[in-house]
């Protein structure tokens, strides 16, 4: 099944601040309900996503890679994929995101997916997504603006001081040698992501048979992010 979902956000940021918000990952991850930011290895970003229907929590994996990023003009192009741990289904999706300034304090950003789904997931994504998709994107924005604003105060509030002088420390060339390589595969060590509640995303006639199409969608909007 292919399918186009687009989206909009608003980050109450002028476009200069907040193009680099949106593309740090490990900053804005857990803005989105349940997702999991776990490694990052080269350009590929790995991460999960747990969601709950009643008592039964399942998760769920992705990956993405950046095709393009032109800070310049605040475009990104990626290829995300994403599969169900129980085997019900897979997804892909090209995705193309875009940042324009709304004001002089705010910024839009567009994102484009062409989604393609195979698997049992398939045969329900059709009519659901575009809904879905909003509602986690609106709840996306939602906490990365209450983020920022917290962020923010705290600065505000926090007092200045002298900062004391460090002489640099001497490092001699064989010590230089003897140091280890930094890892290929760079572990993130964040918080346990709770897991999203599906009684929250779809009406009852079709939260059982959606829940598998959401964390789909669950996982690539988590995976709209960053080139290092």
């Amino acid at each position: 099944m292919a399918e186009q979902i687009v989206n909009e956000f608003t980050v109450n940021r002028p476009i200069e601040e907040a193009w680099p918000i949106i593309c740090d990952v490990e900053r804005i991850a857990p803005c989105l309900p349940g997702a999991q930011l776990e490694e990052i290895e080269g350009e590929a970003y790995r991460g999960r996503v747990k969601v709950k229907l009643g008592a039964v929590t399942t998760q769920f994996k992705g990956e993405a890679r950046f095709v393009a990023r032109d800070d310049e003009a605040h475009t990104a192009q990626l290829h995300g994929k994403g599969r169900d741990t129980g085997g019900r289904g897979n997804a892909e999706a090209d995705i193309y995101a875009v940042a324009e300034s709304l004001s002089p304090t705010s910024t839009k950003c567009t994102v484009t997916a062409d989604l393609h789904i195979t698997g049992k997931v398939a045969q329900f994504g059709r009519g659901i997504m575009g809904d879905v998709s909003k509602k986690l994107m609106d709840q996306f924005a939602s906490n990365l603006n209450t983020m920022l604003d917290e962020q923010t105060t705290e600065t505000v509030e926090e007092p200045g001081g002298a900062t004391d002088d460090v002489e640099p420390t001497e490092t001699s060339a064989d010590t230089a040698t003897d140091t280890p390589a930094a890892p290929s595969v760079r572990k993130i060590n964040g918080p346990a992501a709770e897991p999203i509640d599906m009684a929250d995303m779809a009406g009852p006639a079709l939260l059982k048979r959606a829940v598998p199409v959401i964390a789909v969608i669950l996982v690539l909007l988590f995976l709209l992010r960053r080139k290092r």
